[in-house]
């Protein structure tokens, strides 16, 4: 199983310096937030989309693909009724496919609560088709490049939009793509009504890309959350796809985290070795 990590924990370091931590560490991948690398995506130039992929090689790292995909940008929403606000939220989802795919990456995660929450007199049934309808028009940049969208639930705490595993199910069975599929995370499941395994065995024939963390916004570890039946569970459904380590609250350390992060995963991954 692969393990990687989320970038935008280590704030404004530079990221040659960040692959070589998150490399030493033991992680094989890294995911990226377009925000830490530039303002706008569109604006990374070539030669900086192949500094930055030459620059992860070196450290031994492959770069997974990129989430966050709309923070701190501005004129983009997922669930507007606004043809105008649809048509350059799928332009610009279009830029990060392209983004993703220079930079060696297969999958883009989206989430980004605050790009997608309900607005005002806007209902859940309506914001699905204004979401469809966007999520439609990424397709053909989605096959040119042959990267994956996976559509994130996220839980009630965090947004009111997709708060189940199943409503994103829902989401990509109407974008009608193999392109367009489930990411899950460890947190955001914590608050459904069955288990983590029993989600992950649900909806895996949809499932493209998986984030630990435990419920308390910290690493896999640095709660109460047992990873064994979780990692169990994604090996007998034959996950193929990345297990990468998201953290929000990064209190005990970025360090720390990172390290044993990591560490506690590996212990599980090997009390399940045959």
């Amino acid at each position: 199983m692969r393990l990687a990590i989320c970038n935008e924990i280590f704030g404004d370091r530079p990221l040659p310096r960040v692959f070589e931590f998150v490399a030493e560490c033991g992680y094989d991948g890294i995911e990226l937030a377009p925000f830490t690398i530039a303002d706008d995506a569109c604006a990374i130039s070539a030669l900086r989309r192949a500094e930055i992929r030459r620059c992860a090689k070196t450290a031994g790292l492959k770069i997974v693909g990129l989430h966050w995909l709309l923070a701190d940008t501005d004129g983009f929403y997922l669930t507007a009724p606004h043809e105008e606000i649809q048509d350059a939220t799928a332009e610009y989802l279009g830029h990060l496919a392209r983004l993703c795919a220079d930079l060696g990456g297969k999958v883009l995660v989206l989430g980004c609560p605050e790009q997608r929450n309900l607005l005002p007199g806007v209902g859940h049934d309506e914001a699905m088709h204004c979401a469809a309808d966007v999520l439609q028009q990424v397709v053909p940049v989605l096959e040119e490049t042959d990267v994956v969208l996976a559509i994130e639930p996220l839980a009630p705490a965090v947004g009111d939009f997709l708060q189940t595993a199943a409503l994103a199910v829902r989401l990509a069975e109407m974008v009608g793509s193999p392109q367009v599929r489930l990411q899950l995370d460890c947190l955001a499941m914590s608050s459904e009504a069955v288990s983590i395994p029993e989600l992950i065995w649900a909806h895996r024939t949809m499932l493209a890309h998986f984030h630990a963390n435990d419920p308390n916004g910290r690493g896999p570890g640095f709660g109460q959350l047992d990873f064994r039946p979780i990692l169990k569970t994604l090996r007998e459904v034959d996950y193929r796809g990345w297990v990468s380590v998201e953290v929000f609250d990064l209190t005990p350390g970025v360090e720390r985290l990172a390290r044993q992060s990591i560490a506690y995963l590996r212990q599980c991954l090997a009390e399940l070795a045959p």
